[in-house]
């Protein structure tokens, strides 16, 4: 079973973001769920939503204590809230920023991980290119695509067919494209470099 917890603001789409991933993994042929957890339910609070996907049928119910991977939607969380309990030590982080690990103060933290399982995108920025409200859900999705191959970027573009329609569901598929698009070029650059 792979367990990814995703890390947001209210307002920022987090549920729906793992609401769209469950989807896009039912459509790869996986077995999935997802569900939030709520403290306050206000704008800008911190929410934390849990998305699993297996090959059999899950049955577990409880939020993910352990997971295999981590999106930030919101990189102010990652000095107020404790996003990284859990997480091990070969797990995914991908962090919706335009900085780096080491620009995040998180050098020191991330030296034992996998650096090819380390990723920041700039979801906001996409999400306002191309949606026009700084929701990052849809790009960090096409980026989770590249990153982990659980799920292809055609299973995320229907699943955002599935939740949105018109001009609002062709801007989140355009995001996540690009963020997509991102990740598989900065892999390239990192080939290169380690040539």
């Amino acid at each position: 079973m792979f367990q990814i917890r995703i890390h947001g603001r209210g307002g920022q789409g987090v549920v729906t973001g793992a609401e769209m991933l469950s989807i896009a993994a039912f459509l790869g042929g996986k077995h999935a769920q997802a569900f939030p957890s709520f403290g306050s339910e206000r704008t800008g609070a911190p929410v934390v939503a849990f998305c699993r996907i297996d090959d059999r049928e899950i049955r577990l119910r409880e939020p993910i204590m352990a997971p295999d991977a981590l999106i930030i939607q919101d990189p102010t969380l990652l000095h107020q809230v404790d996003v990284f309990s859990g997480l091990k030590k070969d797990g995914y982080i991908l962090i919706n920023t335009t900085k780096s690990f080491e620009q995040l103060g998180l050098g020191d933290f991330i030296k034992d991980f996998r650096h090819g399982r380390l990723l920041t995108v700039p979801a906001t920025e996409l999400a306002l290119k191309h949606v026009g409200r700084p929701v990052p859900n849809a790009a960090l999705l096409g980026a989770f695509a590249a990153l982990g191959g659980l799920i292809t970027l055609e299973a995320v573009h229907a699943a955002i067919n599935d939740k949105f329609s018109g001009a609002v569901a062709a801007g989140n598929m355009a995001a996540a494209s690009e963020a997509c698009k991102v990740v598989l070029e900065h892999d390239k650059q990192a080939e290169t470099q380690h040539a």
